[in-house]
């Protein structure tokens, strides 16, 4: 069924008994360890890109479009703290979200997240258990599409669940990179001298990855501070973004959820504080 979309034939996610689909699932094993990223290139294929930029077009109007100053948490100020460290540190934020709520079933981006064979093979390729890995209960953000125009780009910060997927549907004319420093903090330690270092400028951990329209990206955001470096050209930057969690029942914070999207669901409300690390956001 998903033919009109993806590449199958070079990622035969369809087909999970077969050694194609245990090569694809080792190779990206590989890369996950070593930096926590794993790409796919041109997984989805010309047709499907089409499509989907197709929708995003249609969707980019209704993305919440926010300009303010947030740190890498997503967190309001602390003046307990030392006017130093991390959680003091204020950036411009200036992109925006179309929430998951306007991807209907039949649409070409919640169709890739919802089918059968996606959840199994993103799983795998995590090498996480049935148990600890679920699609993102957040009716506002469990598949959604990033809108970065010109002079816009997204700050330093670390994702609220572990496992972020992105597929790339249209670059800017130029800029618009992802920049991410894998693994830098822990479920038991924020690291928080070493996102400092980041966060005053130090490149020695940095690393900067180019994805083209259909790539596939597996990301461990939970743990790696990342950014998007600003989109420069009049056309605009979009990013499907497919979360999942190691819990169930797992959504953004009120906090964060009104930050990215203007506005929360009592689902939030209801949600808040549930999480399986003591990590700030």
């Amino acid at each position: 069924m998903l033919h009109d979309l993806i590449d199958l034939g070079r990622y035969p996610i369809d087909c999970p008994d077969s050694r194609a689909y245990e090569q694809l699932i080792n190779d990206l094993r590989k890369e996950l360890d070593q930096d926590g990223c794993a790409v796919m290139p041109g997984f989805v294929h010309a047709e499907g890109v089409a499509s989907l930029l197709q929708e995003a077009e249609l969707v980019a109007g209704h993305a919440h479009r926010s300009f303010n100053r947030t740190n890498a948490y997503f967190t309001q100020d602390d003046p307990t703290l030392e006017r130093s460290h991390p959680v003091r540190q204020f950036y411009d934020r200036s992109n925006a979200f179309v929430p998951a709520d306007n991807f209907p079933n039949s649409g070409p981006l919640r169709r890739i997240y919802e089918s059968e064979p996606f959840l199994p093979f993103i799983r795998a390729a995590l090498n996480e258990p049935e148990d600890k890995f679920f699609r993102y209960d957040d009716p506002l953000a469990d598949v959604i599409i990033n809108v970065v125009e010109e002079g816009q780009g997204f700050p330093w910060h670390f994702d609220t669940n572990n496992y972020t997927v992105t597929l790339a549907i249209q670059n800017g004319e130029a800029g618009g990179a992802f920049e991410y420093v894998p693994n830098l903090r822990t479920a038991e330690d924020e690291q928080f001298e070493s996102v400092a270092s980041i966060l005053d400028g130090s490149r020695a951990r940095v690393r900067e990855l180019e994805l083209l329209p259909g790539d596939l990206q597996i990301f461990r955001g939970r743990y790696a501070l990342h950014r998007v470096a600003p989109v420069k050209g009049p056309r605009s930057r979009y990013v499907g973004i497919f979360s999942f969690a190691e819990a169930e029942g797992m959504c953004g914070s009120v906090e964060r959820t009104k930050q990215l999207y203007g506005r929360v669901l009592q689902h939030h409300h209801d949600r808040e504080g549930l999480r399986n690390d003591p990590l700030l956001d």
